[in-house]
């Protein structure tokens, strides 16, 4: 995976093994997380150096949410065929205020 490594903690330090917690639930556990140094950097550059795990969290919740609605969509298309590319970009314009073209740049 090169620039990003993470390792959790060899045994159950919390005593929450086997239990499930949906994202953003449950105690905190601590890991070791390898970021390269330019990232690292944006991010204490943003939130300071007491608030990178907070920021971590969030960003992983927010990855969590994107696979999950990334499967959903897997799965309806596979049912329902792909959406018609028309179609999504007329709704796209229409709740962004945008043009419909797919060549139109902002």
């Amino acid at each position: 995976m090169g620039a990003g490594r993470i390792e959790e903690a060899p045994h159950d330090r919390d005593g929450t093994a086997g239990t499930d917690f949906p994202p953003g639930d449950g105690p905190s556990s601590g890991i070791s997380v390898s970021l390269t140094a330019g990232t690292l950097q944006a991010i204490r550059e943003r939130v300071g150096k007491r608030g990178v795990s907070a920021y971590l969290e969030k960003a992983a919740q927010r990855q969590i949410e994107r696979d999950n609605l990334d499967e959903l969509i897997a799965d309806f298309d596979k049912t329902n065929g792909a959406a018609d590319p028309e179609a999504v970009a007329a709704k796209r314009a229409k709740l962004t205020g945008g043009a419909s073209g797919a060549g139109a740049t902002a």
